[in-house]
């Protein structure tokens, strides 16, 4: 049996509330809006790069965003240790969520995202929005700088989500 991507529901983010409802609100949005751009596809059309000589592949996206959901949330904001976060890129590919995605299972890496962002928000849960850490590019960053980051980013990454699901069903979504 070929397993599929799962169906999901996503909610849209309230329109009034505190910062950190509100934040939280559409960083969930995203979070869905990446899942819903996976479901129904099975292993090999996740795994089926965009174009040569690109990595980028629908299941490359989820294993890259739990490297980023456990690396902003996790190591940045609560301080854990890089080598105690199950990431996959490592010292011999850092790359290795992209790279190695053709050889990937999917059924594992939705498992670990889901992990990845329960994780991020138990993280995230234990610090205020203005609580800091010292990043080694970007200086003294907060939590709400972090939490508008990560909007940015699964915003980006689902712009690359909709081109990938087109070419390879036609679907396409708002």
């Amino acid at each position: 049996m070929t397993w599929t991507a799962p169906e999901t529901t996503r909610e849209r983010p309230l329109k009034e509330g505190s910062d950190r409802v509100l934040l939280e609100g559409f960083l969930d949005y995203h979070r869905d809006t990446l899942l819903k751009k996976c479901a129904g596809l099975d292993e090999e059309q996740l795994k089926r790069a965009a174009v040569e000589p690109s990595s980028l592949s629908l299941l490359g996206l989820v294993r890259h965003l739990v490297d980023v959901e456990y690396s902003w949330f996790c190591k940045r904001v609560d301080g854990q240790r890089e080598a105690d976060l199950p990431c996959y890129g490592h010292d011999d590919d850092p790359d290795a969520d992209f790279n190695e995605a053709p050889q990937a299972d999917p059924a594992e890496a939705f498992e670990r995202f889901r992990a990845a962002v329960k994780d991020a928000k138990e993280a995230a849960g234990r610090h205020g929005l203005d609580d800091t850490f010292e990043h080694p590019r970007h200086g003294t960053t907060s939590l709400r700088w972090v939490y508008l980051h990560m909007i940015e980013e699964y915003a980006r990454h689902n712009g690359h989500a909709d081109l990938l699901r087109e070419r390879i069903d036609g679907s396409t979504g708002e």
